[in-house]
């Protein structure tokens, strides 16, 4: 019996203890303001990570361009061109483009929903009310005026609301960076379409110059078949290569006609209301100096990079919601109920009260749901982790293989040059020995076709050095920091007001 009574005491004692321990857990806890779930931090560069193989020293571009390494791009790249078209083209474009409208207005959803998810932190405030007419045998008819204020508080103690605002903030913040994203393709898709149409209007300015000297050619032939010194056989082939170049020209001015189409949808105008001076690659300025962010420096540049990050940071806050929802929420709350017959009466102390509650809410049994859902929330932070790593490798192959280009451009334009000159000089001399009568018609065909090629494809070797400018500007992100209107900025207004759980940043 005394050894019962000994049990039952130490019993009560390990109870009471136990209740002590729990009490202090949620004081701490409370306190504290921890948050289940892991903290995110940043991903982290690989050291070895770079652009090309052979390092910095051969980085120097092949046509007079030079790599500056380590220098900034500029917020508004596109005027190192220096064609005062362009620059209002682009601003145009920035103005009145439907599909930047679209990105700005998507920010501004996700930012007020950032926001709108904020509330749940702080004590929810509530009132209704109610009027009622009624009649007794022994009152009579009388009115019944109530008011009930209420205001009800999550404790937060395991921190799934504020993962769920860390969640949606982080939303916001991959919104903005594809706003970006969505900026720097507008603008580099312009630039490129402006030195796209400037290089179909040269290759049909130097085809039909081609057509011109085809068809002198031709005159001569045809005289010196009228005189008997000429083959008609030479006659039908050099109406055959004329015919060849002529039908060349409609398929470039086709090109030409719907990259303008397609320049003035991209600054937000139908394509009959497309003006200003035609561009010419005459017009544009190709930059000499051109910037080449560190690797380091990259990763914080990109928008695509940051949209990435961005993801992989709501994902990690996700499976801080999905285990927050699998622990108890605790819940304040209190009531200033009312009623009287008049409305004057409704705020004294006669007729009002009041209710204070706590309240406590464990899932026991939801047939493994919220485990699940746990283990899909690690899931996708693990893939939304590989798809970061996938789009890091993927930008820095674009930078690398901008720069590869820049190297070999120059080289291969004064190849072109050289062998225009030389196709040139052959031309010249076949023409003038058979317009003699001593030459031979076939050497003068192959000459035509020869400086044919050469002539056009010089033209695209001289385009395809600004299109590649443009690629290493579009690959290291297109300088939008260096914009005081950028739309990253715009993430998550008032971020400083929100209460996070000090997740490292």
């Amino acid at each position: 019996m005394k050894m019962g009574c000994a049990a039952e005491i130490g019993g009560v004692a390990y109870a009471a203890l136990r209740q002590a321990r729990l009490t202090s857990l949620l004081g701490l806890l409370l306190l504290s303001g921890c948050a289940v779930g892991p903290d995110f931090s940043k991903p982290v560069l690989a050291k070895d990570a770079g652009y090309l193989s052979t390092g910095t020293a051969k980085l120097a571009g092949s046509g007079g361009q030079k790599i500056a390494y380590g220098a900034d791009v500029p917020g508004r790249w596109w005027e190192l061109f220096q064609n005062k078209h362009l620059d209002a083209l682009m601003q145009r474009a920035i103005v009145h483009s439907p599909t930047l409208e679209a990105a700005r207005a998507a920010l501004t959803q996700a930012n007020e929903t950032a926001l709108a998810e904020r509330g749940s932190l702080f004590p929810q405030f509530t009132s209704s009310g109610s009027v009622e007419r009624s009649k007794t045998a022994s009152t009579g008819i009388y009115n019944l005026y109530s008011l009930q204020p209420e205001v009800s508080w999550s404790l937060d103690l395991f921190g799934g609301n504020r993962r769920s605002v860390e969640a949606v903030r982080a939303a916001a913040e991959a919104q903005a960076f594809e706003a970006e994203a969505t900026y720097l393709t507008l603008t580099s898709d312009l630039a490129e379409g402006v030195i796209q149409e400037a290089s179909y209007r040269e290759q049909i300015r130097a085809t039909n110059e081609i057509i011109s000297a085809l068809r002198e050619l031709l005159g001569v032939l045809e005289t010196q078949v009228d005189v008997g010194t000429a083959s008609r056989a030479n006659v039908l082939q050099q109406k055959a290569t004329l015919a060849e170049a002529e039908a060349s020209l409609p398929a470039l001015e086709k090109e030409r006609d719907q990259q303008q189409n397609a320049i003035a949808v991209l600054a937000g105008q139908f394509p009959n209301a497309r003006s200003g001076a035609p561009f010419t690659l005459a017009s544009l300025r190709l930059p000499h100096d051109l910037p080449l962010s560190v690797p380091a420096s990259l990763v914080r540049q990109r928008p695509d990079v940051r949209n990435a990050e961005a993801l992989m940071h709501q994902a990690s806050a996700e499976i801080g919601v999905a285990t927050a929802n699998m622990l108890p929420d605790f819940t304040l709350s209190a009531s200033l109920p009312t009623s009287a017959s008049a409305i004057g009466d409704l705020f004294t102390t006669a007729t009002s009260g009041w209710s204070l509650a706590a309240g406590i809410t464990q899932p026991i049994f939801e047939g493994g749901t919220l485990l699940h859902k746990k283990r899909a929330a690690v899931a996708a932070y693990k893939e939304a982790a590989a798809n970061y790593r996938a789009v890091v490798l993927d930008a820095f192959k674009d930078v690398a293989d901008a720069l590869r280009a820049i190297q070999h451009d120059g080289d291969a334009l004064r190849a072109y040059v050289k062998a225009e000159r030389a196709a040139k000089e052959s031309l010249d001399l076949s023409r003038a020995i058979v317009k003699a009568g001593t030459g031979v018609y076939t050497d003068v065909l192959t000459a035509q076709q020869t400086y044919q090629n050469a002539r056009i494809a010089r033209v695209q070797a001289e385009a395809q050095r600004y299109l590649d400018a443009v690629a290493l500007f579009e690959a290291l992100g297109g300088g939008w920091w260096n914009r005081p209107d950028n739309l990253a900025s715009r993430a998550n207004p008032s971020r400083s007001t929100i209460l996070t759980s000090g997740n490292k940043q």
